[in-house]
């Protein structure tokens, strides 16, 4: 990894990296309809999905859990939060979600 890749954090934080795009957790309630991959760990059932997302806005964050929930095999049926959150990866020109974590219950 370059230095340049390394210091994201700070080009952001500084305004020397801009984005259109705010950085949010999502959680949302819903039931894993298939066996999901076996690395998220997660039976079929009762679940609830976080997941971190680059997105326009906060409504735009909670339609994209919904989108990618459905390519997982999870459909949200129930409440959406969305919190604004620290990044752990940098943007990118598209908006896109990482690290979905599935806890059944």
């Amino acid at each position: 990894m370059s230095d340049e890749d390394k210091d994201w954090k700070l080009k952001l934080r500084y305004g020397k990296l801009k984005t259109p795009f705010q950085h949010f957790t999502v959680i949302a309630d819903g039931i894993v309809l298939e066996e999901i991959d076996k690395s998220f760990n997660c039976r079929p059932g009762r679940a609830y999905i976080g997941i971190k997302l680059w997105a326009p806005d906060a409504d735009e964050a909670g339609n994209m859990v919904i989108e990618i929930g459905r390519q997982l095999g999870f459909q949200v049926d129930g409440d959406i939060q969305v919190y604004g959150s620290e990044p752990e990866e940098p943007p990118r020109d598209s908006p896109y979600g990482y690290d979905p974590k599935f806890t059944s219950y």
